[in-house]
């Protein structure tokens, strides 16, 4: 390489990871975090809706799922806008657009204006999640990339129990209003610091060919005295020059890879979300006391963020497919087990433990899976809209699990039937790393035959 040319991909490989990506990394947890806190907010103030508005079930299944059709559009929509106009800017503005709407809903006066206001905060919060991850993959070394996006995403738990130690001490001292009130000020707080120190990925930079001078300032940061002002910044294609980035995800190239992507994670947050909203009716539907529902379900919750730093740490020594492959099988035969420990609430909370560490820490390695998949020029559409897929399995689930409890089908049988989707996304993985995984194009020569 030429002294007055770098080449930013090797840059970020080769070099230990710097105070200044370190700051990055933590501006995403802080985004994810409040993303966590935001969407689990409904769950905290359903019981005194109930009570204040008179509502019934059905009616609060609405505002979930008005949010949840907000984060698939929002998802579905923010890709290519992401891979357009920078990852920054989509992610900044949907911090302040969920802020906004959370803080809207603070002052619904009924259940149908909090049903719309919950889906435009759902867009905002669709767009967050998976263009944090296409931006942090983008300054992580690719050696480390799994286990750094992993780490960025338990900030998701991390927001939802924080939400949850709030809204215990927040709802019976001030109601469910201020609840809402603090989930719509953090976020919009928060902008002035990502207007400040969060930059644009360096790598789209110089695939859109921006000014050295912009480009310089942030290579600068990362590796300082590499640049002067005759240095060149370049990034080596993957794609053929003139495709755009919905093109990339859905081209021959590509295709096979993002049906499989889709499939899996659509079955993945599918069983996700049955199990986190349907367990505790199902345990205390054995016999069980509430609060004892109530512990194995955080049991559940809790394994999950151990099991995200497993799974990135594990993908990032071993080939990725087969790792979180092998996790999701694992996953579904604790998820079958739980049904035959119907008799013992300390065998079901082990259980729900491992089934947690399993499928939410697999379900987590998926965005890292996304991100070393596609390139640069399509890395926030392909990402993006697994996430928008996904979470169509998320909305179907709630249909589900009503369903399966009307069909009044035992513990044991429910159990076994909904371990299914963890093997169709272990088997969707498994295909994808035989015929789809592409990793070793953004590889260098040397690494290729470890990644395959």
């Amino acid at each position: 390489m030429a002294s007055n040319e770098i080449d930013v991909r090797t840059l970020i490989n080769d070099r230990p990871l710097s105070g200044y990506q370190k700051l990055i990394v933590l501006l995403g947890f802080i985004v994810i975090a409040l993303d966590g806190f935001d969407i689990t907010l409904m769950g905290f103030i359903a019981p005194e809706l109930k009570s204040e508005w008179g509502v019934g079930n059905h009616q609060l299944g609405m505002v979930i799922s008005a949010a949840l059709i907000g984060l698939t559009i929002g998802a579905l929509l923010s890709g290519p806008l992401a891979d357009w106009m920078g990852r920054r800017v989509i992610i900044i503005n949907s911090v302040f657009f969920f802020g906004l709407w959370t803080l809207i809903t603070a002052f619904s006066q009924n259940i149908e204006q909090m049903i719309f206001f919950r889906f435009m905060t759902g867009l905002g919060l669709g767009a967050a999640m998976p263009n944090v991850g296409t931006l942090i993959s983008e300054y992580a070394p690719e050696k480390k990339r799994s286990f750094i996006i992993t780490v960025v995403f338990c900030g998701f738990t991390f927001g939802a129990a924080l939400g949850g130690f709030a809204a215990s001490w927040i709802i019976p001292q001030m109601g469910w209003h201020a609840l809402l009130l603090l989930g719509g000020i953090l976020p919009l707080l928060s902008v002035p610091l990502l207007l400040a120190k969060l930059p644009e990925s360096v790598r789209f930079l110089v695939t859109k060919r921006a000014s050295p001078e912009r480009i310089g300032k942030i290579v600068e940061k990362l590796a300082p005295g590499s640049t002067d002002a005759n240095t060149r910044y370049t990034l080596p294609p993957l794609v053929a020059p003139g495709k755009g980035s919905m093109q990339i995800v859905v081209s021959p190239q590509y295709r096979f890879g993002s049906v499989m992507l889709w499939l899996g994670y659509f079955m993945a947050l599918f069983l996700v979300y049955l199990l986190g909203s349907w367990l505790p009716t199902l345990v205390k539907g054995i016999g069980m006391s509430v609060a004892q529902a109530a512990v194995i379900t955080a049991l559940y919750q809790a394994g999950g963020t151990a099991g995200s730093l497993f799974a990135g740490w594990l993908m990032d020594r071993v080939n990725p497919h087969r790792a979180l492959g092998v996790i999701y099988l694992l996953g579904a035969c604790f998820t079958v087990l739980i049904g035959l420990a119907s008799h013992s609430s300390v065998m079901l909370g082990v259980l729900a433990l491992a089934c947690g560490f399993c499928l939410n820490g697999a379900n987590t390695g998926m965005n890292a899976l996304s991100a070393h998949y596609y390139p640069t020029e399509a890395r926030a559409t392909g990402s993006s809209w697994m996430h928008g897929v996904g979470r169509i399995g998320a909305i179907l689930s709630a249909f589900a699990g009503a369903e399966m409890l009307a069909l009044g089908w035992g513990f044991e049988r429910i159990f076994a039937i909904i371990a299914i989707p963890a093997v169709i996304t272990a088997c969707a993985i498994f295909l994808k790393g035989i015929r789809g995984f592409n990793r070793q194009a953004q590889l260098p020569t040397g690494e290729i035959a470890k990644s395959i």
